[in-house]
């Protein structure tokens, strides 16, 4: 009975240094989670069997629970690492299609050649599907989806209104009666000049051209503004004006009273007519654009020409230039083209009981009975945590402790090794008796 007593001890200890030295393995592993053994005692007595001097019959390894306690931060500069600050887990799947989900604190992600973000074993990075302003559509795991980057922002979007508000010198010579020619600088005061962008996403630049003339407005203090677009071949041909009747006008007016102040267009919404002819790519030959000054406050006072307010609303396809996680877990991705894209937001999972979590390595859980079902959720909510950008959860071993542990455990082979060798010792006097 003492060889066996003695031997579970031994078994216990080898366990004890088994999950020690796994430990220590793993004191740099990101998002590792240490474990522990238990044990419990051993005692085999019959129904009517004297409890009191009942000797047990050693020692039985009941389980080897990992704990969950939260791991420092690493910061590091990479904006797809990233690190739960709660009782999170990331949730991921083993390829694109399967709805086999797969938990881990590990945030070392990276991005594939198909523009997937998984981890270095290939798992893919689920998130929940979002609207433009990153708002959830829906927080279901059987909603999730791997991210993916899109290389370029979407289909590009025409110009059809510019912001423009500027200031017009009082001062300026009166050109009533001269002739506009846009290659002459002398037929007008001041000019401005932003990129527009067609249906396709080409590029043309539009030059607003200001005339001081007192015979076209209701005052003296009116201007003429003329409009020019670079054609296909890049060369600034002049635009009418749609004149708001069906017809065109060769100019717009803008009118100033006494101080300076903005009163009004001619016509009243200063559009430019269809570009028509300007665009032989194949974009839309029906585009037209606004330029608004209404909402945009131009004056005319005795200081120099300036522009104060100038945007036009189309862009080109862009090319992605940057990746930003903020703490709600939303992934926007930035394009050459200026476009911010909200791709989606990512996906977190807890569990009523972490420790019943199957450990399938690579620091990844699946998950069980014991566990319970996956309660799925949003950064920020509830208790799943903040998701840090640029940072890694280091794994949260005490390697000062495992090391006391391991000679503890040490001690205590040592210790049942001696028990079995007494047990010998005493048995080979038994054997010996004549």
């Amino acid at each position: 009975m003492s060889f066996n007593i003695a031997l579970s001890g031994l078994n216990a200890a080898q366990a004890q240094l088994d999950v020690t030295s796994n430990n220590i393995a793993n004191v740099e592993t990101t998002g590792f989670k240490q474990s522990r053994t238990m044990f419990g005692d051993i005692y085999a007595n019959s129904t009517f069997g004297n409890s009191d001097t009942a000797i047990g019959n050693g020692v039985l390894l009941q389980d080897v629970t990992q704990l969950f306690e939260q791991g420092n931060l690493d910061f590091t500069s990479q904006a797809l690492d990233l690190a739960i600050s709660g009782e999170g887990f990331f949730v991921m799947s083993p390829d694109q299609i399967s709805q086999e989900r797969i938990y881990s604190r590990a945030g070392a992600f990276g991005v594939d050649s198909n523009g997937f973000v998984v981890n270095a074993a290939g798992q893919f990075l689920q998130v929940f599907p979002v609207n433009d302003n990153g708002t959830v559509t829906a927080t279901a795991l059987s909603s999730t989806t791997p991210l993916q980057l899109p290389d370029t922002a979407g289909a590009p979007q025409s110009t059809n209104e510019v912001e423009i508000g500027v200031n017009l010198p009082a001062t300026a010579t009166d050109l009533a009666g001269v002739a506009f020619d846009n290659s002459q600088p002398n037929s007008y005061t001041a000019s401005t000049s932003i990129t527009l962008y067609d249906s396709l996403g080409a590029s043309h630049i539009a030059t607003a051209y200001f005339a001081k003339d007192t015979s076209v407005g209701a005052g003296t203090n009116s201007w003429r503004v003329h409009l020019g677009i670079t054609d296909d071949t890049g060369t600034i041909q002049p635009i009418a004006l749609d004149d708001g009747a069906g017809g065109t006008t060769p100019y717009g007016v803008l009118e100033f009273n006494q101080q300076g102040i903005f009163t009004g267009t001619t016509p009243t919404v200063i559009r430019t007519d269809q570009f028509g002819g300007l665009l032989t790519n194949g974009a839309d030959p029906t585009q037209q654009v606004t330029f608004d000054f209404s909402g945009n406050t131009p004056t005319q006072f005795a200081s120099p020409f300036t522009v104060n307010t100038l945007s036009q609303n189309g862009f080109t396809i862009g090319r992605l230039t940057g990746l930003n996680v903020n703490e709600q877990g939303v992934v926007q991705a930035t394009y050459s083209n200026g476009q911010t894209e909200s791709v989606g937001k990512v996906a977190l999972a807890r569990f009523s009981n972490p420790q019943g979590l199957l450990q399938i390595g690579n620091t990844s859980w699946r998950a069980s009975t014991s566990s319970g079902e996956p309660i799925p959720g949003e950064a920020g909510t509830s208790s799943f945590g903040l998701i840090q950008s640029g940072a890694l959860e280091t794994s949260n071993v005490d390697l000062t402790k495992e090391l006391v542990t391991l000679i503890t455990a040490q001690r205590n082979f040592q210790a049942n090794a001696k028990s079995i060798e007494t047990s010998n010792a005493i048995t080979q006097t038994i054997i010996q008796i004549r």
